[in-house]
């Protein structure tokens, strides 16, 4: 068994072990990378189809490629859909910076989605590797009646023994994709041949390397343009993932202050 068997072994293990103890349960389907390959392990969890919904938080500002994208693979891999609608940035705290409250509005989306459908569980593509606040997550991680997340106290995971037990009114967090990297993602969408969105893959000397909204994400610099060339790009660079999303070179606590208030 290699890294990338190990890797889907662990996520399908944590798939199935939420979908037994949580319910209602969804999962937020960004449409990136790495949100795709979070469906695609679903799939396979529980045998070609995801049994509970996955959920766009949309501010109507994505990507135009991002939402053609969505249109073709919720039937095509018949997916039950929800889509999401951000409320306006003038609801967001008026002391984050501004890139970091365009972020925000997904925040009050993914609150108002919850109480609205009273989920108790909802399954997110993140990965330690990805931004240092989100290297201090665990797999399960407790969300109080707000929504905030406490880093200081949480529950230890050891041997993969998860707390799943919440307070009526709070949720979990659920992360599969924790353990992964960057490269890791790539090398499996690689192996498994999983459709991406194609902005991905540069032109002109520009691609994405992580998708966000058009207002806070910019493309970077690179001549990679095949999968091959990604994973051969990554292996080498310096440049951190996030590069391109305004909002991470906002203060140095924004995205902190984000994520303990419920961002993703």
């Amino acid at each position: 068994m290699d890294r990338l068997d190990q890797l889907e072994s662990q996520s399908l293990f944590i798939l199935r072990e939420a979908y037994a103890r949580l319910e209602p349960l969804s999962m937020l389907w960004s449409l990136g990378k790495d949100s795709n390959v979070m469906v695609w392990l679903a799939r396979k969890a529980f045998f070609g189809r995801v049994p509970f919904p996955v959920v766009l938080l949309d501010t109507g500002n994505e990507l135009d490629e991002v939402y053609a994208f969505r249109d073709e693979y919720v039937e095509t891999w018949g997916l039950s859909y929800i889509n999401a609608d951000c409320p306006a940035l003038e609801e967001t705290d008026p002391t984050l910076p501004l890139n970091s409250r365009h972020a925000a509005r997904k925040t009050l989306g993914l609150k108002r989605i919850i109480a609205d459908q009273g989920f108790r569980g909802i399954f997110l593509g993140i990965r330690r590797d990805e931004q240092a606040v989100r290297g201090k997550e665990r797999v399960f991680s407790p969300r109080d009646e707000s929504g905030t997340w406490d880093y200081k106290d949480q529950p230890a995971e050891f041997w993969d023994q998860y707390k799943t037990e919440i307070r009526p009114g709070a949720h979990l967090r659920i992360h599969p994709l924790l353990a992964w990297t960057e490269v890791d993602i790539w090398r499996y969408i690689q192996r498994e041949r999983i459709p991406v969105v194609p902005l991905y893959f540069a032109r002109d000397g520009w691609r994405y390397r992580s998708l966000g909204e058009k207002d806070i994400t910019r493309p970077i610099r690179s001549q990679a343009g095949t999968i091959e060339e990604i994973i051969a790009e990554l292996e080498t660079t310096r440049q951190p993932e996030r590069a391109g999303r305004t909002m991470d070179h906002d203060s140095e606590d924004a995205f902190e202050r984000l994520r303990a208030s419920g961002y993703m």
